[in-house]
């Protein structure tokens, strides 16, 4: 099984659920607008959240976040080691560390003070830091270059007894960000790694390259912590991340809506079927399993598993609950029907 760390009170790996990241949106500067997000954040579920700490002297910042948010910080930090230990004396419980900027001849202090405070580090490449010197050594090959980097850096945390760590190498090319995952799952199987396609972009492309890498990687075992890159509101970057490993079966957050495409056979209008069950979602437990369906034959038999559902007839549509019809009604008395029929229990 795979070394455990904690993050505060958050476990990452040996066996703990797979953790859904993300990353603060706003400066340090901007406290309020900072917590805020936190909090908007954990509504969502998310288990942990990066902030950019460009400069020491927003380490002040940091500590007073970290005050006053549950929700487990990790300070990201480029070039200078010295960031590092100013996040560190801040009271943040991990820091992320770029191999590809990070000088690794002045790395000694922050791992003294990691290890005293029992500090995780999460030593993170990415494809757009990457050093010449790891791209030659690869042969111009970047995924090579990406483990190569993890490998130059994490070796040298081990050899000073520092084994408190999160690896993670990420591109924007989901080609390159497989295969330096598949070489660090291989060359260390025993620690916790974080994975995710890192620029993924805006809209419905990112979100489809982003399940690709993520879900392929996880449909292999490789990952124990997530986050979806993208060009959004980090709370969005949250919801996908759940849908991801709700699809992989990995973890459920909420219910799952599981609605047919509709075709010539429809009986009713699926997609204002769909409107009128969402808002009702959010009072079920989580795990259950809702099904909107458009006829007889994709109706309750095919959709038989769902805890509850709805599937279109000639008068309107019928209610199941388990696959059991539970009363059919015409489109225009299912807004004042279903509100009863989702609170009750689906068990």
């Amino acid at each position: 099984m795979k070394r455990k760390v904690r993050i505060g009170g958050l476990e990452i790996g040996g066996g703990a659920p797979i953790r859904v990241e993300s990353m603060l949106k706003v400066g340090l500067a901007e406290k309020e607008k900072c917590l805020a997000q936190c909090e908007r954040l954990l509504s969502e579920g998310c288990d942990l959240a990066r902030a950019a700490l460009p400069s020491s002297e927003l380490a002040g910042a940091l500590a007073w976040l970290a005050k006053r948010t549950t929700l487990p910080l990790m300070a990201d930090v480029h070039f200078d080691p010295a960031i590092a230990v100013a996040a560190i004396r801040a009271g943040c419980p991990s820091v992320r560390l770029n191999p590809g900027n990070m000088p690794l001849n002045r790395l000694s202090e922050v791992v003294r003070m990691a290890k005293d405070l029992s500090v995780v580090i999460r030593v993170g490449a990415n494809g757009g830091s990457l050093s010449p010197r790891h791209l030659s050594a690869a042969g111009g090959d970047a995924g090579t270059a990406l483990f190569l980097a993890v490998k130059e850096q994490v070796d040298l945390l081990l050899e000073q007894g520092f084994e408190n760590v999160i690896l993670s190498a990420k591109s924007s090319s989901v080609g390159n960000t497989l295969r330096a995952n598949a070489f660090i799952a291989r060359a260390y199987p025993d620690l916790p790694l974080h994975v995710g396609v890192t620029e993924a972009g805006p809209g419905d492309g990112s979100v489809v390259k982003s399940a690709v890498g993520i879900g392929s990687l996880l449909a292999q075992g490789i990952g124990d912590t997530l986050r979806v890159s993208l060009t959004d509101e980090p709370e969005r970057e949250v919801r996908v991340g759940y849908e991801i490993l709700r699809a992989l079966g990995l973890r459920r957050r909420g219910a799952e809506l599981v609605s047919c495409p509709t075709c010539g056979r429809r009986r009713v209008d699926v997609m204002k079927l769909v409107k009128l069950v969402e808002p009702l979602l959010s009072g079920l437990p989580d795990g259950v399993t809702v099904a909107v369906m458009g006829c007889e034959v994709n109706g309750p038999k095919e959709a038989k598993n769902a805890d509850l559902g709805l599937a279109g007839t000639p008068m309107g549509a019928v209610l199941f609950k388990k696959g059991v019809p539970a009363g059919e009604y015409p489109f225009e008395k299912l807004p004042d029907v279903l509100p009863a029929f989702f609170s009750a229990n689906p068990e």
